[in-house]
C-alpha cells in the first residue's frame, strides 16, 4: 500500500550549516543598518570601520599633524570589522553567494567556533596583505572577500572529506585533505591568483575599468592564509568519536 512505501527523507531548502546562515544574516544586517543611517553617518563608519592603511603609517600621521593614532582596539578594530561593510548591494550578495558556496564544506569540518575564527583570521590576513602592498594608502578596504577567499582556499582542499548531498553515505569523518602541492591546488591558486591580478591592475569590469577598486592583495592574502591554515584547523577540529559495539 502506498501510506507504507518508504520514503526518501524531505531536504531542506538550504543544505548551508547555521553558522554560515548567521555569517550571511550578520553581514545583511550590517550593509542595511549602513543604508539606513545618515549620509554623514554612513561616512563616518566607513571613516572609523572601513580598513585605511593610512592609519598605520607613522609618516602619514606625522605628516598630518595626528600626534594621536588612537588605542590598540581603535587600531586592530578595523582588521575584523572592515569585512561587515559593504560598498552596495550588488558587492554584498556577491560575497554572501560565495559564501554560501564555500562556506558550507569548511563549517560542516571544522565546526561552528572553528569555521568562524577561521573566517576572521582569513580575512585578517588579507588586510595585513594589502596593508604590506599599500602602505600609507587613503582608499578605504571594505567587504568580506579576503575572508571568503581563505575559505575557498581551505574548501578546495577539503572537497574530498565531502559527499554528495545525494549520496547514502557520508565522506570519511578523516579524509585527508588535498595535498597543497597537488595538481589540482596549484592549478586553482595559478588561476585564482592570475584573475586577481588582471583585474586589479586593469580594473577590467569594473564601473568605467577604474584599476585599483578590487583590494586583490587583500583577497591573495586571505586565500594563501586559508591554504596553509586549513591544515592546521584540521587538526584541531573536532574529532567524531566511534560508536562503541
Amino acid at each position: 500500500m502506498a501510506f507504507l512505501a518508504p520514503h526518501a527523507p524531505r531536504q531542506p531548502v538550504f543544505h548551508a550549516p547555521s553558522a554560515v546562515l548567521l555569517l550571511i544574516a550578520g553581514l545583511v544586517a550590517a550593509h542595511v543598518a549602513r543604508m539606513t543611517v545618515s549620509a554623514e553617518q554612513s561616512l563616518l563608519w566607513i571613516n572609523q570601520y572601513a580598513f585605511i592603511p593610512a592609519r598605520y603609517s607613522a609618516a602619514f600621521l606625522s605628516q598630518h599633524g595626528i600626534d594621536d593614532p588612537g588605542s590598540l582596539i581603535d587600531r586592530g578594530l578595523p582588521f575584523v570589522s572592515y569585512m561587515a561593510l559593504h560598498n552596495d548591494y550588488t558587492h554584498l550578495i556577491i560575497n554572501c553567494l560565495w559564501l554560501l558556496a564555500f562556506g558550507p564544506i569548511v563549517a560542516r569540518r571544522f565546526g561552528t567556533f572553528l569555521f568562524l575564527l577561521f573566517f576572521v583570521v582569513c580575512g585578517v590576513a588579507g588586510a595585513a596583505t594589502h596593508l604590506a602592498f599599500n602602505w600609507g594608502s587613503l582608499e578605504p578596504v571594505i567587504g568580506a572577500s579576503g575572508a571568503i577567499s581563505g575559505l575557498m582556499a581551505a574548501g578546495i582542499r577539503l572537497l574530498p572529506t565531502q559527499a554528495p548531498v545525494w549520496a547514502a553515505n557520508g565522506a570519511p569523518a578523516n579524509a585527508p585533505l588535498l595535498p597543497i602541492l597537488s595538481r589540482q591546488i596549484l592549478l586553482f591558486a595559478l588561476l585564482w591568483a592570475g584573475l586577481n591580478i588582471v583585474l586589479g591592475i586593469t580594473g577590467l569590469g569594473m564601473p568605467g575599468g577604474a584599476p585599483g577598486l578590487i583590494a586583490w592583495q587583500a583577497h591573495l592574502g586571505g586565500f594563501v592564509a586559508g591554504l596553509f591554515l586549513s591544515g592546521l584547523f584540521d587538526r584541531i577540529r573536532p574529532k567524531p568519536v566511534a560508536a562503541l559495539l
